[in-house]
């Protein structure tokens, strides 16, 4: 009671023209969060689930990565093979003069030769081929994985800046109704000229951040379309910010969830399995391959001949081929294992991190939302009608007003940084929290 008897007797006393613009900025205040409220809950024309969507179908590498898996996906029944067995057709032992088969060792030979490689060798690298065939699919889903999570990493950013674009535009109306203000005490000769000068600075300044901001949102929506697979100009229109959610899981749930579902981890526990199984082929590489050769020669004045060879490889040289590829796919082996290891590990940190990120900056945006705003705009409401009686100068009133324009537009980054980090860590365990 006793503020509305304040404000009714200040509002009495101040010229008519200075009233009338103070008047049309109280509406302003008590009208500002509605129109907030019914700007953000308009109907959003492109959706998260709508970029992913597009995302995985229309991403250039994303496809690669498919084409990829399926290229490494056809060694395996090659690896598996045996070799190309030879057959050869020849005239032999015909006379120089005549080419006649008039001799008894001439003959019209047929021969069919295949090599035998030792047991093992050629199941153990189809068994390597296969492990390697399964880490490249695995990689092709940790590319998509990762992929959506830039998409919507992109996205989020692009929804805080058009609700930032939003703030500012606001903030900025605020100050052109402080200027008319300003500007209606000094003509009426209760004000200073410097306030004036001070509103005109400050309106240019916020005009100066919302170009700047602009400009990033067009940079940032064409990084999106890049995403997208799409032209670098084509429109993106309003994006949506979901709600905060809720805590997420403790460190040790989500790296269990990662160590079962993450596509990288198993692709390298596959990469592993390859390299032992490479290993193990290299070990029988000292073992001679077999040779055999089925030979048959018709000779037309006498009988027919039959040939039946075995040959074995001799690995004359293992000190300078076998044993040395012994020792590569032992390290190849130890390199896969610590690659492995290291994988977990940095899957362990950036889930902490990314955890720790994420419930930082909701624990903020909800204490900016619930406590901070309210008081920073209840300051700038009281300045007001501090500086309508000249008890507060204009400054103090402009710093009030950017104050809540600072903590509203970090708390949607705030927002917008917590859908980024739960994104990023749905990356990392392989799926949705």
């Amino acid at each position: 009671m006793h503020q509305h008897k304040y404000w009714r007797a200040s509002w009495d006393c101040g010229p008519k023209p200075y009233r009338a613009v103070v008047g049309v900025l109280a509406m302003i205040f008590m009208v500002g969060n509605a129109n907030r409220a019914m700007a953000q809950g308009q109907p959003d024309t492109l959706t998260v689930e709508e970029v992913v969507s597009i995302v995985r179908a229309a991403n250039p590498t994303l496809a690669a990565a498919g084409f990829r898996a399926a290229a490494v996906s056809a060694q395996v029944a090659q690896a598996g093979a045996l070799p190309d067995p030879m057959l050869s057709l020849g005239l032999i032992n015909r006379t120089v003069g005549g080419f006649s088969a008039s001799e008894p060792m001439s003959m019209n030979s047929v021969q069919l030769m295949q090599r035998f490689p030792w047991p093992g060798k050629l199941g153990f690298g189809e068994e390597r081929q296969r492990h390697l065939a399964e880490a490249e699919a695995l990689d092709a889903a940790d590319t998509e994985l990762v992929l959506v999570s830039r998409a919507k990493s992109v996205y989020y950013q692009l929804a805080f800046i058009d609700r930032s674009v939003v703030i500012m535009n606001e903030t900025r109306d605020l100050l052109r109704n402080f200027h008319q203000v300003s500007s209606a005490r000094y003509a009426v000769g209760t004000g200073l000229q410097q306030d004036v000068l001070q509103a005109q600075v400050a309106i240019a300044q916020m005009t100066e951040d919302i170009t700047v901001m602009e400009q990033n949102r067009r940079a940032m929506a064409s990084r999106l379309n890049a995403l997208m697979g799409r032209e670098a100009t084509s429109p993106v229109g309003a994006l949506e910010l979901p709600p905060l959610g809720d805590d997420l899981p403790d460190v040790d749930s989500l790296v269990a969830q990662a160590v079962i579902q993450r596509p990288a981890l198993r692709s390298a526990e596959q990469r592993t399995l390859a390299a032992e199984a490479g290993y193990r082929a290299a070990r029988r590489s000292l073992y001679p391959d077999i040779t055999v050769t089925l030979g048959y020669g018709q000779r037309p004045q006498f009988k027919d001949l039959a040939t039946v060879v075995v040959g074995l490889s001799i690995p004359l040289w293992a000190g300078s081929r076998q044993l040395p590829l012994r020792r590569q796919m032992a390290a190849m082996q130890s390199m896969e294992e610590a690659k492995s290891r290291d994988l977990l590990n940095e899957t362990f940190a950036e889930l902490a991190e990314l955890r720790a990120e994420a419930m930082r900056d909701r624990n903020l945006a909800e204490l900016y939302a619930t406590s901070v705003l309210p008081q920073a705009r209840a300051a700038v409401e009281s300045a007001l009608s501090a500086y309508r009686v000249g008890r507060v100068d204009y400054t103090t009133l402009v710093q009030n007003q950017m104050t809540v324009n600072r903590y509203a537009i970090e708390t949607v980054r705030l927002a917008a940084n917590y859908h980024r980090a739960v994104t990023a860590v749905e990356a990392l365990v392989g799926g949705s929290i």
